[in-house]
This record gives structure tokens, C-alpha cells and sequence, in this order.
């Protein structure tokens, strides 16, 4: 019993370590990479605004809003000449991505400039397919403070030239930081084990026109 109880704690111990090893390491080595303010971060060729939750009436989430807001503000200062929103759009009545464009456009973001993942399940999915389908070579993400370490942690990781604009406007609950606690470990287990995206399929350039690919 006493050689059981050991195992348990010792198991327990190791758990926790990765858990705090993983987090201190995520915030650490992406601090240097994440603005405040829009008007620092350095020009990318895209902003990437990661999937959020989309209200019953179709309309954005605050929280979703904030992201593209703030893409918005780097499009229109140019420090980027693109937009990549990236998104569940796993069946016909689930689809991120789409209202997204539609408010992009009515803020007058030309259509050939916008660029739509349908398979961005996950953040770890989405900068996986930033960089092989749509060939990011550089990119801002616009989320939340407390989704930033996580988002340009796994996007330079897998060798993307990633920075990222705090989208916070008040509008995030504590279990907003509670729940990324437990995702950072998922997404050092992917990154650990290389995991592939449930879908690739054909690149889709993001010099390109945003128009042939919606």
C-alpha cells in the first residue's frame, strides 16, 4: 500500500512539474513577442484572427469581436496586407469563419484580402495550416493576453516569424485563464509529437486573391 501511495504522489508531482514547467516556459519565450499596442509590433505579412465562439443569432462573440477589431486596426495602419481567419467549420450549421468575412467586408476590408481556414479546430491546427496550406511566412495574431503565449509559442515553434497584439477589451472571465492553464499542455504534447491537423489537402497561397478561396 505504502509502495502505491508513493507512486501516486510521485506520479502526481511529475504531473504538476509539466504543468508549471510548460507554462512558465510558454509565457517566457514569447513575452519578448507580444504588444500591447498595435502601433510597436513589427509589419507581418498577415494578421491571424483565431476562431471564437459565434452567439445563436449568427453575430460575433465580444471576445471574437475584439479579435477582428484589432486585425482590423493593423490592416488599416498596413502593418499587414492580409487577413487569415481561422475557424470550426466542421458542419453546415457550425461555421466560424464566414460571419467573420461578412464583418470584415462591412468594415470595408477588401474581399481579396481576406483568407478563410475552415479547419482550424484548434490552435495548434490553425498555425499548423497557417504555415503549410496557406504558407505564412510571417504573422500577427490578434487574441486574447491570456491565448497569446500559447498562439506565438506554437507558431515560432513550427517556424513561423510570429508576434501577437493583446485583443483584451474587459470582455474575458477568470476561466478564461484557468481553462489555457490545462491547453498549453495539450499543445506542448502536439508539438512534442509532431501530431497532423485532421485535414491538410491543396496549399492555398496567401499572396494570393482571398476571392478564389472562400
Amino acid at each position: 500500500m505504502r509502495r502505491l501511495l508513493f507512486f501516486v504522489a510521485w506520479g502526481f508531482a511529475l504531473l504538476l512539474s509539466f504543468i508549471l514547467v510548460t507554462n512558465i516556459v510558454f509565457y517566457v519565450g514569447t513575452k519578448a513577442y507580444i504588444y500591447d499596442d498595435p502601433a510597436e509590433v513589427p509589419n507581418s505579412v498577415v494578421a491571424l484572427i483565431p476562431g471564437a465562439a459565434i452567439l445563436q443569432n449568427g453575430a460575433l462573440s465580444l471576445i471574437f469581436i475584439d479579435r477582428v477589431d484589432t486585425a482590423i486596426k493593423l490592416y488599416e495602419a498596413k502593418k499587414v496586407s492580409k487577413i487569415l481567419v481561422s475557424g470550426d467549420n466542421s458542419t453546415d450549421s457550425h461555421n466560424e469563419v464566414n460571419p467573420v468575412r461578412l464583418y470584415l467586408i462591412s468594415k470595408g476590408i477588401p474581399e481579396t484580402d481576406i483568407f478563410l481556414d475552415h479547419a482550424g479546430f484548434d490552435t495548434y491546427s490553425t498555425m499548423y495550416r497557417a504555415r503549410d496550406i496557406f504558407e505564412v511566412p510571417s504573422v500577427i495574431i490578434t487574441t486574447q493576453s491570456f491565448h497569446l503565449p500559447r498562439s506565438v509559442f506554437i507558431a515560432r515553434r513550427l517556424g513561423i516569424e510570429a508576434y501577437g497584439v493583446n485583443a483584451d477589451t474587459g470582455h474575458i472571465l477568470f476561466r478564461n485563464y484557468v481553462r489555457e492553464v490545462f491547453a498549453n499542455e495539450k499543445a506542448a504534447l502536439n508539438l512534442i509529437f509532431n501530431r497532423k491537423p485532421k485535414y491538410l489537402g491543396e496549399q492555398i497561397p496567401i499572396e494570393g486573391d482571398g476571392r478564389n478561396y472562400q
